[in-house]
């Protein structure tokens, strides 16, 4: 005999969203222990009322919209009580696997909010941010209609890479929008899903466009231009150090350096892991090392948090008890800061390139390569477990270096020019 288990459909007013709405979730209470599970619509968005409207929804009067928002919830609870009721033995792994999987089955949209949801539970904002984006912009295509996996092929990519270009964006904007597809494709065919013959990309189907590798790093003397630069204010004396702070620390990007913490620190050494492959590469992780130049110690003189507490971060960028959605809110402002100043300095000095963050991690690995330096330890630096990411950071060799080179290759003419003089 089955153990009892109770559903319910409530509004969680633990905690209101910013704009004073709360949660709808689906309560599975069982052996006095309770889950919630979020409920949420078509359009792969949570359900958010206010205390007053919910009340509304839930009376047995409703009418017009709140009786159809009612009717919505309660096809929700019962899509649960049915995945309970055909469970042999009832555990919140079991319902959480069945429910989400008989959610999902079927429909593109569905398995990108259940990858999103993983996503986040995973604390990676920045990679859910990216996935939404991807969502948002197949569900307008759609028209906001369903999205079996079916309907996914090579024509449905082209006609949709169209559709994008058409509407003002790059080729380099589609890929970033359709990898997130493959993946939640891949998801489906190895859940068996989906058939892999279905599989829309690759060879003779369709291609992801791949992203173009524009010329990103600066020349040695466009990088003294920024470093001597005469900042007119504080918001552009710190832009300015800190982007010459990611240049000095092995190109490090403004997620990683804000959270540095003074316990990386050690002597002359910078030792950290990027946030990136954390979760990727867990079974080989390989910290980067990056010597802690003079100027860079400076560079936290000025701006550092004080006092340089071991467990305290050594920018003022984060602060403890943040989550991961808090973090990528403020990583992102403290990116669009330094890149808003940077552009500015960059211009001021007479540099035509679009200088941004991103610009000084690949003139540190471009320097680096000018130097002498081998591939392998410019890959180590960067944190690249594969050499052809190393290569796709690096930027041409300066055209005054190539006159150089040039110019041997006739030296022979200098050779017998100074031969008839003497």
């Amino acid at each position: 005999m089955k153990q009892k288990v109770s559903t319910a459909i409530i509004l969680d007013t633990r905690r209101p969203h910013s704009d004073g709405l709360y949660p709808v979730k689906l309560r599975i209470t069982y052996q006095r222990k309770q889950k919630y599970y979020p409920v949420i619509n078509e359009r792969g968005e949570p359900y958010r009322y206010t205390l007053a409207e919910f009340e509304k929804i839930r009376s047995p009067k409703a009418r017009g919209g709140y009786k159809e928002a009612s009717l919505s919830l309660d096809k929700a609870e019962h899509a649960a009580l049915e995945v309970i009721e055909k469970l042999p033995v009832f555990s919140f792994e079991a319902f959480e696997s069945r429910y989400v999987t008989d959610y999902k089955k079927g429909d593109v949209f569905a398995a990108y909010r259940y990858k999103i949801a993983e996503i986040k539970k995973e604390g990676r904002a920045g990679t859910a941010s990216n996935y939404e984006c991807s969502y948002k912009s197949l569900l307008e295509f759609c028209k906001n209609k369903p999205l079996p996996f079916t309907s996914v092929t090579k024509t449905f990519l082209q006609t949709y890479e169209k559709w994008m270009v058409g509407s003002g964006k790059s080729l380099t904007t589609v890929g970033i929008y359709l990898r997130p597809l493959r993946a939640v494709f891949n998801d489906a065919i190895a859940s068996g899903e989906v058939s892999p013959e279905m599989y829309p990309f690759g060879k003779r189907k369709y291609t992801i466009p791949a992203s173009r590798n524009v010329k990103k790093a600066l020349t040695l003397s466009d990088i003294e231009k920024i470093v001597t630069y005469e900042p007119k204010h504080d918001g552009e004396a710190k832009a300015r150090d800190l982007w010459f702070f990611s240049y000095l620390c092995n190109g490090i990007n403004v997620k990683d350096m804000a959270r540095l913490r003074y316990e990386n620190i050690t002597g002359d050494e910078i030792t950290f892991v990027r946030a990136k492959t954390e979760r990727t590469n867990r079974q080989n992780i390989k910290p980067i090392v990056a010597v802690l130049t003079p100027e860079m110690k400076q560079i936290i003189k000025r701006w550092g948090n004080k006092p340089a507490k071991s467990d305290s971060y050594v920018f003022p960028i984060l602060k403890k008890g943040l989550s991961p959605e808090e973090e990528l809110a403020q990583v992102r402002y403290a990116t669009k800061a330094i890149n808003k100043y940077i552009k500015r300095i960059a211009a001021e000095v007479g540099i035509e390139k679009n200088v941004s963050t991103y610009t000084a991690r690949h003139s540190f690995s471009t320097v680096l390569k000018r130097s002498g330096a081998s591939m392998e330890l410019i890959s180590e630096s960067l944190g690249h477990s594969d050499m052809k990411t190393t290569e796709s950071y690096l930027d041409s060799f300066e055209s005054d270096l190539k006159k150089r080179f040039a110019e041997q290759l006739t030296a022979f003419r200098k050779d017998k020019e100074e031969a008839e003089i003497e």
